[in-house]
């Protein structure tokens, strides 16, 4: 049998230094990699700490139709879904750097969430699973 994962996927920013630091310093992500590339592109990787999960390439935005999707890669939706161990502390860290949230906590059946934007509107759930039974 093979081994498969999602490893990584794309999301369109509008300038890479203003994307590494929202993710990187607003949300704690760290830098895997942010290598040149040819036509002033760059490789830009950032994952959440500590997870086995995907990593984010950064992608700047070309042409309209790029430019024109970003912060509506998921039309509106939460499309993104961060999963913490400690979420008083993660929302804590999140708000002290800025990030907006767009409700208040709240608790459900599969855990502790809020939603919150990032730089350009998507719109994510920070969650805290709940213990398993």
């Amino acid at each position: 049998m093979t081994a498969r994962s999602l490893f990584l996927i794309s999301l369109l920013v509008d300038d890479y230094d203003r994307a590494k630091g929202f993710y990187c310093d607003g949300l704690g992500f760290d830098c895997l990699e942010d290598s040149p590339q040819p036509e002033g592109k760059r490789w830009l990787v950032v994952k959440p700490p500590g997870g086995d999960g995907a990593g984010i390439l950064l992608a700047k935005a070309e042409g309209e139709a790029q430019k024109a999707a970003i912060g509506h890669q998921a039309g509106g939706r939460v499309g993104f879904f961060l999963r913490t161990d400690d979420f008083a502390r993660d929302h804590s860290r999140m708000l002290e750097h800025g990030v907006e949230f767009r409700e208040e906590p709240r608790h459900e059946v599969y855990g502790t969430v809020a939603v919150f934007a990032d730089l350009y509107g998507n719109l994510w759930d920070l969650i805290e699973p709940a213990p398993q039974k």
